[in-house]
């Protein structure tokens, strides 16, 4: 099965993608699932890679922005600012992990409880097309903080309207030195 994508503002397809199967989908998230365990281990190199993604992105945000108002017709200007805060997310999330996995301790009858917050594995996401690159990052980068692992679906089968920005997302993944799974598009 293939996809198109067309622009909105002329009707023209843009291009044309193969869909994933059953088979790779399943194959992407064992990936995910056993990349897990030596992702989870280091704080520092996750916040290392999301800073470089932050960096990268911000570098192609025009490419980014234009495509971004190319599939879905959203006036540059939007494109571009939804561009820089995916950035800011990145860094932000890069720069405060640790303030969200700080253990708390609260008031119980019990003599000490504690809330622990730990990784749980790989995650899936499944995202709208309105904002296609802020949808999956803003899910993205807390995830990946956090010590988890992501099969973000704009990466995986990104919505029709917007397959580029999800396949720009996983370039800007794998030039930022991300060890991420490719995926066929």
């Amino acid at each position: 099965m293939t996809i198109k994508t067309i622009n909105p503002s002329t009707a023209q397809v843009i291009q044309e993608y193969e869909n994933i199967t059953k088979e790779e989908l399943i194959s992407k998230t064992k990936k995910a699932k056993e990349a897990f365990e030596e992702w989870k281990k280091d704080h520092n190199k996750r916040a290392e890679f999301l800073l470089a993604f932050a960096q990268q992105f911000r570098k192609d945000k025009e490419n980014l922005a234009k495509i971004a108002t190319m599939e879905m017709g959203k006036a540059i200007k939007e494109s571009r600012a939804e561009v820089e805060k995916c950035a800011w997310a990145m860094e932000y999330f890069a720069d405060n992990g640790l303030l969200f996995k700080t253990d708390e301790v609260i008031n119980a009858d019990a003599r000490k409880t504690v809330v622990k917050f730990e990784p749980i594995g790989a995650i899936g996401s499944i995202m709208p097309w309105n904002f296609p690159y802020w949808q999956a990052l803003r899910f993205a980068a807390p995830s990946l903080m956090a010590g988890n692992t992501a099969v973000l679906k704009p990466v995986l089968k990104p919505a029709s309207a917007t397959m580029q920005c999800g396949i720009q997302i996983e370039k800007t993944f794998n030039k930022s030195g991300f060890p991420v799974v490719y995926f066929k598009h």
